[in-house]
């Protein structure tokens, strides 16, 4: 079975290629958008038809012959999700963030601080003090928002995405810019929009140009609804 899809430039990551996370999350929708495992081969393009094909529980999306993502189905994710932070925690680690100084990506609709509240997550990452962790507020806007009024889950995996990449870039010594090349996530429930919840992200460990990371999305009150494990390339410099 495939369908064609078009990644719209509202969501892009660098200036002309989507977000990791947001496309992850829409092969995912071919598997299981609550859980799956996708790598990333190619920047995704954005703006022009793309082609998803699912087949045996997995799926794969391509620009014509080229192979752009594959995904499967998560057998486990083998992550712990730390303590959570509280709200005003948060954003007080959200205010400290180095990404409002300089940015490899300024306009990713994630975490670029130029993008403008409603138009992009504004998911902002900083370190939180005494831990190992960063965080940032997250209050999903209602332009996001499905036919239905839910919020569609790409959007979540999207907001998996740059809190374990900022983690990487801000708490490993010596790492460069990098970019997503796997996440595997766990949606437990859907987000409500309006409603102020957590994102956090963690190192799970370093092998040369290579970043194990960990995210987490939690509501106001500190319940789970996403959890997600990614690796993460250093761009050669």
């Amino acid at each position: 079975m495939s369908e064609r899809v078009t990644i719209a430039p509202r969501f892009r990551g660098p200036r002309d290629s989507a977000n990791g996370g947001y496309a992850c999350g829409v092969v995912a929708r071919s598997i299981d958008p609550a859980a799956a495992d996708v790598s990333l081969r190619l920047p995704p393009p954005l703006d022009r038809p793309l082609e998803v094909e699912a087949a045996n529980g997995g799926a794969v999306l391509r620009d014509g012959d080229d192979v752009v993502a594959e995904g499967s189905a998560l057998d486990g994710l083998d992550v712990e999700p730390p303590e959570p932070v509280g709200v005003d925690e948060a954003e007080a680690a959200s205010r400290r963030s180095s990404l409002f100084d300089r940015h490899p990506f300024p306009t990713c609709f994630v975490c670029g601080p130029e993008r403008a509240s409603g138009d992009g997550l504004r998911v902002i990452p900083g370190p939180v003090e005494g831990r190992d962790v960063v965080a940032a507020p997250w209050t999903p806007d209602g332009s996001l928002t499905a036919d239905d009024g839910s919020i569609p889950p790409e959007i979540e995996w999207a907001a998996l995405d740059c809190p374990s990449g900022n983690a990487a870039m801000m708490l490993i010594d010596g790492i460069g810019v990098s970019v997503l090349a796997r996440l595997a996530a766990r949606i437990a429930s859907p987000v409500e929009p309006g409603a102020r919840h957590v994102a956090m992200g963690w190192v799970v460990g370093r092998d040369g140009r290579k970043a194990h990371s960990a995210s987490a999305l939690f509501t106001a009150d500190g319940e789970l609804v996403g959890l997600g494990r990614a690796l993460w390339i250093e761009l050669r410099r």
